[in-house]
């Protein structure tokens, strides 16, 4: 009986043997696709860190433009601010010029209906005209 007892331990332990090695296999199947994924995961990082470099330089050169065109940008606007001004400037004083042009060619021209005012010769009209262009002038700081 001792002897059949130590071929059935010995059975067993044959059996538990071929099981750890089996197991054994397994293992390092997956620990050899861990090793394959661990080689693409760093590729994978390493693309990463190549093209986060890339938005870097990119987002700098951004950075950049945005700065100039901002400049550009004020200039022109304090450009325009200018130009603005002086058209209004030139505005009041085209109108101005327009009322007394108008003035002028009211006096220049007397209506048939007020039969009392004396008609103003061409001498005249020439003469008021050649006043209004002073005063004007007189009034912008040139001296006639």
């Amino acid at each position: 009986m001792s002897h059949s007892l130590g071929i059935a331990i010995e059975s067993l332990v044959t059996i538990l043997l071929m099981i750890t090695i089996g197991y054994c296999m397994v293992l390092n199947a997956r620990l050899k696709r861990l090793k394959a994924d661990e080689h693409s995961l760093k590729a994978t990082i390493g693309e990463l860190i190549t093209a986060t470099e890339i938005a870097e330089r990119a987002i700098g050169g951004l950075k950049h433009t945005v700065r100039d065109v901002n400049e550009n940008l004020g200039n022109q606007l304090n450009s325009a601010t200018e130009m603005s001004a002086q058209l209004k400037k030139q505005l009041a004083e085209a109108d101005n010029v327009v009322r007394r042009l108008s003035k002028i060619a009211i006096a220049a021209r007397r209506p048939e209906a007020e039969p009392a005012a004396p008609q103003m010769s061409a001498a005249k009209a020439v003469a008021a005209a050649a006043q209004a262009f002073s005063d004007r002038r007189k009034a912008n700081g040139i001296a006639a």
